[in-house]
């Protein structure tokens, strides 16, 4: 029965790609292909197709597979933005390495056998896009470890409605010259944007833009090298967030915030969920190096996808962006005005919608209200200007549009100024500074049609400044434990604003049996407590996400850790301890992996932080522990002089262990 349902779905899939080329209605669930049965179907499509006569070739699908075993973001708790992002994406990317072998070795078969005809993986939702056969993907569902094949479905680019009203004050109603007169317009602080692309050209917009490699990415393909928007909306909301005066009048929040982007929509309008996909994963490191800071600080999307129910296929995304610090800003969509018109992703718990209203603080029929469909959701958040808004538009002009996509960026460029005043906020205190700031509208409280009040970014920096507060971290974020043992954390409170309460600690998440002292259980103001988890023997091996809490009675904070439950483990050490070469040599060090509490298992090698134009490989890779693995790095002519510090990664199941070995090249 379970076989019969796999190819049902896959029918599903074909029938929403047979039509003509434009954007698919994304339905909540459609076209999934569960998780195929223990007997293999069709092993050898090549095979099968010769048996069942067929005289051509298949068509091909696109679509996207999922694998089972997923990271947690929010066991990563490194302090620092930039140092949280960095060790955010090296996790995922060891993480998808290691559980994406098998997929891809299967693929790149088929391939060879003419029955894929593209392949990229996605580490950040541990995915893999692939197009191939129906036969070929039903062959992937049944793999063990895949949760689900689905369709990679299309998106159609937002549209924009041109009044040609006379420009409204949008920047003074949300109070951003009052910032900007203390000294505060965005400077040092870089936003991006998902959508059709930015006229890099335009006077308010081409000396804002950041430059370089890392500041533009076209997973299309069609526009690689420099910006280009041939639709318009980009260009739109992004004058919102940073544009400048010189078309006479200022009409960027955030005049000197610099742009980075990323075109999702082709130049026909229509974007693709695998594309959309690797766009967010590029935010978390448009270099492909996790050692530089080039993340964006601020991540705008002013586009919609689903018009009903909660649609969670970006959820793992958001949950990536807010766990390196950045508060994914969504456009509530021009859906309204019934109730749950809000469209995913903006109704999903880890986004931050943003609806519309006009100059007068009425809430525009247009915008997408509440409740949202996705469980634990509050949408929307705020409600900002969005009616009769003029923005930067293509050729250097300028127009007059209204939509929440011109609402969602006022957010954007008011996080701007504000991590500018104070740069090191979290993703949880930008949203609660810009809450406790919005200006409430109709009936007190928040309600389904406007959240919690219009932005009104000065209120959300003197809150910043005045309200007490504290925060909860633990460290390390990780922690093994064997059956039997116990796992210590510490766990840190900060006062904010000379805070002085008594904060009550508390663990959620333990495996069954587990038990968790604290030492002491109440911080008062600031300072440090010991949380000790007991592990009974006979508890099964894994990894348990971890949720600790600490609330004063009307304010709570908390932080992610794991728990990894093991029959035992394995260490990870490098002789010789650090290695210098000459340029255009090599240096060998072996790794040396000893295990305790009875460990055996393969451990998946990685390395980071080579310099340039020098290799490394590591033979065997994955090695089997107890044992060794041998390392060699190969330096060329083009390698520079100099010391690096290269990271080495060992992952076996939920154990991950990592060291530093210096690198100095002559």
């Amino acid at each position: 029965m379970r076989r019969a349902g796999v190819a049902a779905a896959l029918a599903l899939v074909m029938a929403a790609w047979a039509g003509p080329a434009g954007a698919v209605p994304m339905a909540a669930g459609a076209g999934a292909v569960p998780r195929g049965p223990a007997t293999p179907v069709a092993r050898d499509p090549v095979s099968a197709g010769r048996a069942a006569g067929a005289v051509r070739p298949e068509p091909m699908t696109r679509a996207i597979v999922t694998l089972d075993d997923q990271v947690d973001p929010g066991t990563i708790r490194e302090p620092g933005r930039d140092r949280r992002r960095a060790a955010l994406e090296r996790t995922l990317r060891a993480h998808a390495s290691a559980s994406q072998r098998d997929l891809l070795e299967r693929v790149r078969s088929r391939r060879a056998q003419g029955l894929v005809s593209a392949v990229r993986p996605l580490w950040i939702v541990n995915a893999v896009a692939v197009t191939a056969t129906p036969a070929v993907l039903a062959e992937l569902a049944a793999l063990p470890g895949v949760r689900e094949v689905r369709p990679d479905r299309t998106i159609g680019a937002p549209r924009t409605e041109v009044s040609g009203a006379p420009a409204e004050p949008n920047l003074a109603l949300v109070n951003a010259p009052a910032l900007w007169s203390l000294g505060y317009r965005g400077r040092g602080v870089v936003v991006a944007s998902l959508d059709t692309g930015v006229d890099v050209t335009h006077p308010d917009l081409a000396s804002r833009y950041r430059g370089g490699v890392n500041s533009w990415y076209d997973p299309n393909g069609e526009h690689p090298g420099t910006p280009v928007d041939v639709n318009g909306h980009g260009t739109a909301t992004m004058g919102i967030m940073v544009g400048g005066d010189a078309g006479g009048s200022a009409v960027g929040v955030a005049p000197d915030a610099t742009w980075i982007a990323a075109k999702i929509f082709n130049d026909r309008g229509v974007a693709t969920v695998s594309g959309i996909h690797l766009a967010m994963q590029w935010l978390l490191d448009p270099d492909g190096d996790p050692e530089t800071a080039d993340a964006p600080d601020v991540v705008n999307s002013s586009w919609e996808g689903t018009a009903g129910g909660c649609d969670r296929e970006f959820r793992p995304d958001l949950v990536a962006l807010r766990a390196a610090g950045t508060v994914p800003v969504f456009a509530s969509g021009n859906q309204g005005p019934l109730p749950g018109s809000i469209r995913s992703p903006a109704d999903n718990p880890e986004a931050f919608a943003v609806g519309a209203a006009d100059a007068a603080d009425t809430v525009a029929p247009f915008s997408g209200r509440g409740p949202s469909a996705c469980a634990g959701a509050t949408a929307p958040r705020l409600v900002a200007p969005g009616v009769d808004v003029r923005t930067t538009d293509l050729y250097g002009l300028y127009t007059v549009v209204s939509g929440t996509s011109l609402a969602a960026p006022h957010v954007a460029g008011a996080l701007a100024l504000l991590l500018g005043a104070y740069p090191g906020l979290d993703a949880d205190r930008q949203e609660a500074a810009l809450l406790h700031g919005a200006a409430d509208l109709g009936a007190p409280g928040r309600d389904d049609d406007t959240g919690y009040g219009r932005l009104d970014v000065l209120a959300a920096y003197r809150w910043l400044a005045t309200a007490p507060d504290f925060t909860v971290t633990a460290a390390p974020g990780t922690r093994t434990a064997t059956t039997g043992g116990t796992a210590v954390y510490t766990v840190s409170v900060g006062a904010m604003n000379g805070f002085a309460g008594p904060v009550a600690l508390s663990v959620s998440g333990l495996p069954p049996g587990a038990t968790a002292s604290w030492d002491p259980p109440v911080v008062t103001g600031s300072g440090t407590s010991r949380l000790t988890v007991s592990v009974p023997p006979g508890t099964a091996p894994g990894a348990h996400p971890l949720t600790i809490s600490g609330g004063d009675g009307s304010t709570g904070h908390s932080a992610q850790v794991t728990l990894v439950v093991a029959t035992g483990d394995f260490a990870l050490s490098a002789s010789p301890a650090a290695l210098s070469v000459t340029r255009g040599a090599s240096a060998v060090a072996v790794l040396s992996l000893p295990v305790s509490g009875g460990f055996t298992g393969n451990v998946t090698l990685a390395v980071t932080g080579l310099p340039a134009a020098a290799t490394a490989s590591l033979s065997p890779n994955p090695a089997g522990a107890p044992g060794t693995s041998r390392l060699t790095v190969r330096t060329t002519s083009a390698t520079p002089r100099g010391t690096s510090t290269l990271r080495i990664t060992g992952t076996s199941g939920p154990l991950t262990h990592g060291l530093t070995l210096p690198l100095t090249v002559r």
